[in-house]
């Protein structure tokens, strides 16, 4: 009988976006391989089995604790031999659902970015970390991708066994595109083919704070054009405020993008204005493509970019601050190419083929079930 593998999350898209090579290798080791998470259903390619959950935002809905729940019958009748979880409210929530289990199946969570930490206000700070702290000895293994929560869950054994992984792994082989692409794009969405454009993708959330850019946009140059593609919750408030600033011919909202690395093509810089990240995907990419970034100084960008070395730091928040460093990338074009040059050297190593077997290590260390070796 094949042993069975569980991936959880809130989404059915962070499956598909981030973990799909390790639903594969483990289907190339003869396991088979469940999802179950929320939110809007799709295809999962390499699941023999998808489960949907009536997950939702609030850790407090109703329908949260019915998903556990239903997890909690799922995993009893199938037998599973690891369960590994993914983002932070299906992580609660099934490792919830796995508590006080007899014969329980080993767990992996693995924190794509704790939204606790210093500068989260007591009260929240309090409230998510105790539901850490409940599920705590339910987690045989805690995986952390930054320094910042690798100490936060160590101070506060938030696992058996914590240990820090170079993220997921980025496949970089995806982001190669034509020479031809930079003009190309700027033509089709009427970008002049002089201006200095900014690229960020991101949901529009509080978290990402795009309003941070939309302010500093109105502090530089009138050929210094923003792209914000994604979508979500604030984006019309977003819009909205551009409009409101006389900014819309400068400042595109393309929505979400399939085709990122023709965006990256078009682009001269990064810019990232968040509030938190685990070992943010789009920071790695812009680097990889050799753009230079400008970033808010906060966890997650910090492990990645050394200020001034590369890419350029703000402190969260300070869209003045943010406006200085990208005026200091129009006023230098050599030092623009030289922080893309040791951006790109510097994620090399976050690459999906130097990730996966560290991180497929780190899922077989907690499994009593023997593995072959990787193919």
């Amino acid at each position: 009988m094949k042993p069975k593998v569980l991936f959880t999350a809130s989404t059915y898209s962070h499956i598909r976006s981030f973990h799909l090579p390790y639903l594969r290798a483990y289907q190339e080791r003869g396991w088979e391989v469940h999802v179950a998470c929320g939110g809007r259903e799709g295809d999962i390619p390499h699941a023999d089995a998808v489960f949907h959950l009536p997950f939702e935002k609030s850790m407090t809905a109703p329908a949260n604790f019915k998903a556990a729940s239903l997890l909690r019958k799922q995993i009893v009748r199938e037998g599973y031999a690891l369960v590994t979880t993914h983002t932070s409210l299906a992580a609660f929530f099934t490792r919830l659902a796995v508590l006080g289990m007899k014969n329980r199946p080993r767990v992996v969570n693995m924190a794509h970015g704790y939204l606790f930490d210093g500068d989260t206000p007591a009260l929240k700070r309090q409230v998510l970390l105790s539901a850490e702290r409940l599920v705590a000895p339910v987690t045989d293994l805690l995986l952390t991708m930054n320094q910042t929560d690798l100490k936060i869950a160590r101070t506060h054994k938030l696992g058996r066994r914590v240990e820090n992984v170079p993220g997921i792994g980025v496949d970089f082989s995806r982001l190669e595109v034509g020479e031809d692409r930079r003009g190309l794009m700027r033509g089709e969405f009427g970008i002049p083919q002089d201006a200095f454009v900014l690229f960020y993708a991101a949901e529009f959330s509080a978290r990402k704070s795009q309003s941070v850019l939309i302010d500093a946009m109105e502090l530089l140059p009138k050929n210094v054009y923003l792209v914000l593609a994604g979508d979500g919750a604030l984006h019309g408030q977003c819009w909205q405020s551009v409009r409101d600033r006389g900014l819309e011919n400068r400042v595109l909202f393309p929505g979400h993008v399939r085709d990122v690395e023709n965006w990256y093509a078009m682009a001269d810089a990064a810019v990232t204005s968040s509030r938190s990240e685990g070992l943010p995907f789009n920071v790695m990419e812009a680097m990889y493509c050799g753009l230079p970034v400008v970033a808010s100084a906060v966890k997650g960008h910090t492990d990645l970019i050394e200020d001034g070395v590369t890419g350029l730091l703000y402190p969260y928040g300070d869209h003045a601050a943010c406006a200085r460093a990208v005026q200091a990338l129009l006023t230098d074009p050599a030092r623009c190419q030289a922080l893309g040059a040791q951006g790109k050297q510097r994620v090399e190593p976050y690459a999906l083929d130097a990730v996966l077997p560290v991180v497929m290590e780190q899922y077989d260390s907690v499994t009593e079930v023997p593995l072959s070796p990787l193919r």
